[in-house]
């Protein structure tokens, strides 16, 4: 395929960034003859990032020296690949609704540094439905597939997005399907497998009493609140869409009851533990109320207590 794109923009003298694309049938196993022609894209990718990575080049780079009338510093015959790359595109879009863009103002936004990241919004930024809903492009490159896979699923885990629906988890979900790690990807992978990959995204009961533990504002790793004057130590937190108890226990310790099942919390080792479980989560406060970071991202929006309809009190 490589040679294939090489041939076809040296027919039409072609100078510039661009990608041939090519869709393969594989079927009966990948041949040199089972693959077709689809499309030339002249411009630069939204996936430049992995060829950059695998290659050293700066495509962008060398996109302004061509527009300036010089020659590419190099000659196809000394390009050379160099191990493997991922990207992901971390969209604000509701995956279980079909994919559909979502909107909202980015409350907490981190990514982490172990991963190239490309993105043109910030903290505090508003995601409108008046342009493409990409919040950000996480690359990662590693000496084998597996390496570079592990990398990726790292990153995802590791970012912080709160404010708006993202596809984050989903995301993460994919870098564990064991088709995807075995290399064994085709056009109809996700929508065979699309309730599974939804499913395994969905936010699991410890992570929400964790969330809890952030909204009733006992996140603190001593979880002090229980013991303060005024304060109770058991007391009913609401937020949109349910509403859970939490009880102090002592210094770093606490019970959450959600759904009717009791959780213990304690804050041990730098890290939070759950019904006797270690968890690499994260617990942050914003403005668009609290979410777990760490796995499988879990936001409670809390209830505004003055924000009571009066229409019947009213009418009375």
């Amino acid at each position: 395929m490589g040679e294939a794109a090489t041939r076809a923009a040296e027919a039409i003298g072609y100078a510039g960034a661009g990608t041939i694309e090519f869709i393969v049938d594989g079927s009966d196993g990948l041949r040199p003859d089972g693959f077709w022609f689809m499309e030339m894209n002249t411009r630069l990718q939204v996936e430049h990032p992995v060829t950059e990575l695998i290659t050293g080049v700066d495509l962008v780079e060398w996109q302004l020296r061509v527009a300036s009338g010089e020659p590419l510093p190099a000659t196809q015959d000394q390009l050379t690949i160099t191990g493997h790359a991922f990207e992901a595109r971390l969209y604000a879009e509701d995956v279980p609704a079909g994919f559909l863009p979502a909107t909202g103002t980015l409350a907490h936004l981190v990514f982490p540094d172990s991963a190239r990241v490309e993105t043109g919004v910030r903290q505090g930024d508003t995601i409108s439905p008046w342009y493409d809903p990409m919040i950000a492009k996480l690359v990662t490159h590693g000496p084998t597939r597996a390496i570079a896979l592990r990398a990726l699923e790292t990153a995802l885990v590791d970012t912080e997005v709160a404010g708006s629906v993202t596809n984050v988890d989903f995301l993460i979900a994919l870098t564990r399907h064991p088709g995807f790690n075995r290399g064994e990807v085709d056009t109809g992978l996700i929508g065979r497998d699309l309730d599974a990959l939804v499913a395994a995204a969905e936010p699991d009961p410890r992570a929400r009493a964790l969330a809890v533990i952030g909204l009733a504002g006992l996140d603190d790793p001593q979880i002090r609140g229980g013991v303060t004057l005024w304060q109770p130590l058991r007391r009913t937190i609401a937020w949109d869409g349910g509403q859970a108890v939490p009880e102090v226990l002592g210094p770093g310790a606490a019970r959450v009851t959600l759904d009717g099942t009791s959780h213990d919390i304690r804050h041990t080792g730098g890290r939070w533990w759950v019904d006797g479980g270690p968890r690499q989560s994260r617990i942050v406060n914003h403005a668009a109320g609290t979410s777990v970071f760490g796995g499988r991202t879990v936001t409670l929006t809390p209830l505004d207590p003055l924000d009571r309809g009066g229409d019947e009190i009213g009418g009375g």
